[in-house]
């Protein structure tokens, strides 16, 4: 008997996958069927594997066909067919193949929890398979960030508060590169014990890789640390690594595909997750799906976040999460109601938290000036802009610059008013200041940057909280 597809958004790809698996066929077996059912002979086992990837989606013909061939309702697949294809216009990053990937591995996870998705690595509750892939390397006190690392793990979480990901994202993929050689090299009792590590590693290297402005791979990045979240058995450092990459879609224009993550990120972390990452993964979803104009589901997540706790439980919240508090909340709560239309009770946590950091005064900062402009408060909205666009260059933060992108649209507008005409000059002086997008190295060895690719002001102070 087949059994029910997973709670969720449905994906087409994640769906064959799991009809064809339970019936114990491969990608050749599943094509040979096809190939008799329809009488066309010349479909190929490599066609079936980029239908699974997402890399094509099987038209109406084809759909009809992996009907029959698995026995389910051609409107299930159509259904799902239809899905991602709306998911499958390429982003305006550049990250199309990334974000189907990620997508896919998701709904995978959330269909099959307990499942191994980091290959030669056993997890909780499934025999380990034979032999662990890949050379020997380094040892695992250099995983756990011992004395040869050059960092330890709390350590680089804590710099992330004092810099931004464009001085940051090199030395996160470093690390998290030491700690895929480790788990190389180790046996698979000691891949157990070292998963986590690499989990936690590969989520805070794609944090930095995004804030670094390396939108693809941050993507790349958080797929390895799901991975080894799922295969280490700890769902609710799964859903964080999820909840991340949902915030980086909503980031770079892609709400659709935030929600969907984020809708996955909470099922699947839901039962484990402590109070504090509920509440966090709840505001990713209101934040994506007001986002993508879906203000009633904006409003329910929005709502649930709320009720959820007025803050975080110290004793309950897992060490990844330390930066999570009241104020955090409510300024997440306060970007979701100018998304949504609704900025007045909005003002008041977004100044607040303006107040940590540069980086997080620079992102708030953007998102409270889009709440004066929807008030029709421009003189306003260009003085708050203005000392976001001063503590994005302090920051180091291309997320950072990003966030003042719409306010920049939205300002087109008012073009003959004197403070937005200040805000412009002020904007074309900082430009060279501004640290710029770029791909940081990723997790298996790719070019480590030379530094800032933007010139900083003599004695700039630096400093960021990793704002969620």
């Amino acid at each position: 008997m087949t059994p029910p597809p997973p709670p969720g958004p449905q994906l087409l790809g994640p769906l064959l996958a799991q009809l064809r698996l339970a019936r114990g066929w491969s990608q050749l077996r599943v094509a040979a069927e096809l190939c008799a059912a329809s009488g066309v002979p010349t479909l190929s086992r490599n066609e079936v594997s980029r239908w699974e990837r997402q890399l094509r989606v099987p038209g109406e013909f084809w759909l009809g066909w992996l009907a029959v061939v698995l026995a389910v309702p051609v409107d299930l697949l159509s259904t799902a067919a239809t899905r991602t294809r709306g998911l499958d216009a390429p982003p305006t990053f550049g990250g199309s193949r990334p974000r189907a990937a990620l997508l896919a591995l998701a709904q995978r996870w959330v269909a099959d929890p307990r499942a191994v998705l980091l290959p030669g690595t056993p997890a909780a509750g499934h025999r380990p398979p034979a032999g662990p892939p890949g050379p020997a390397s380094t040892s695992p006190q250099e995983a756990d960030g011992g004395r040869e690392g050059p960092v330890r793990l709390a350590e680089l979480r804590r710099l992330d508060d004092l810099a931004g990901g464009a001085d940051l994202a090199g030395l996160g993929a470093y690390r998290l590169g030491r700690a895929v050689r480790a788990l190389s090299g180790c046996g698979p009792s000691e891949r157990r014990r070292l998963l986590p590590g690499l989990a936690e590693s590969a989520q805070l290297a794609g944090w930095l890789a995004a804030d670094a402005g390396d939108a693809a791979g941050a993507l790349d990045t958080y797929r390895l640390a799901l991975r080894a979240a799922a295969t280490a058995g700890d769902p609710a450092l799964a859903g964080h690594v999820l909840g991340s990459a949902s915030h980086l879609l909503t980031g770079v224009g892609d709400p659709q595909g935030a929600l969907v993550l984020a809708r996955i990120a909470y099922a699947g972390a839901r039962q484990s997750a402590s109070p504090g990452l509920r509440a966090l993964l709840l505001h990713r979803v209101a934040l994506a799906a007001a986002l993508g104009g879906r203000a009633g589901a904006a409003r329910q997540a929005l709502d649930a976040a709320c009720r959820l706790t007025d803050a975080p439980e110290p004793g309950r919240e897992p060490p990844w999460l330390y930066w999570l508090d009241g104020p955090e909340l409510a300024a997440m709560a306060g970007r979701t109601l100018v998304a949504m239309g609704r900025p007045l009770p909005a003002e008041a946590p977004l100044h607040a938290v303006r107040r940590r950091s540069p980086r997080t005064a620079a992102i708030y900062g953007g998102w409270l000036a889009r709440g004066y402009l929807r008030l029709g408060e421009v003189e306003r909205a260009c003085a708050v802009a203005g000392e976001a666009l001063l503590d994005a260059v302090r920051a180091g933060s291309p997320r950072a610059v990003g966030q003042l992108a719409e306010v920049r649209r939205l300002l087109a507008g008012h073009g003959d008013v004197p403070a937005v005409r200040r805000y412009r000059a002020l904007a074309t002086a900082a430009t060279p200041y501004l640290p710029r997008s770029g791909p940081p190295p990723g997790p298996t060895g790719r070019r480590a940057p030379a530094g800032r690719t933007a010139r900083r002001p003599p004695g700039g102070a630096t400093g960021s909280d990793p704002t969620g």
